[in-house]
């Protein structure tokens, strides 16, 4: 799996630099460095501390949690192809996703009263972008680790 990693004040910094930017109904997305992997995180941990990972400290894989991604996205393709710099080069600017509200509202009444099957037929019409998957890990394989 793979995260973001921000200091908190860092993280802070950079929100409360977009609030002051906001002029209302933005989008923002912060940049937040380049992922990183969750194991090279604990091996380098491991070493930090003057042990030697799987020698003197195992790590032990216990595979997704229910909903759980492999990796975190930032922002949808849809909204990265619409992104602007602003006057801080960490953060940038999207449009949001157009919808349509009055069917949004329309099928999320519909949910409440959906079963299984067409809870996720409805789904797919609120996320467009959704693609569906048999497994946990991308494209219907499932990890094992």
């Amino acid at each position: 799996m793979t995260r973001y990693f921000m200091t908190i004040p860092e993280a802070a910094q950079l929100v409360v630099q977009a609030g002051g930017l906001s002029q209302g109904g933005e989008v923002f997305v912060l940049d937040m460095g380049e992922p990183v992997k969750i194991l090279t995180m604990a091996e380098n941990l491991i070493r930090l501390s003057g042990l030697t990972p799987y020698v003197d400290i195992d790590i032990e894989f216990v595979g997704l949690r229910p909903g759980e991604k492999l990796y975190e996205e930032l922002a949808l393709s849809e909204e990265m192809e619409t992104r602007k710099r602003t006057a801080n080069d960490r953060i940038y600017v999207t449009l949001p996703i157009a919808m349509d509200e009055e069917e949004f509202l329309q099928t999320l009444e519909k949910l409440k009263t959906a079963d299984a099957d067409n809870a996720r037929k409805l789904l797919k019409i609120i996320v467009p972008n959704f693609k569906e998957n048999n497994g946990c890990g991308p494209e219907g394989t499932t990890p094992t680790a």
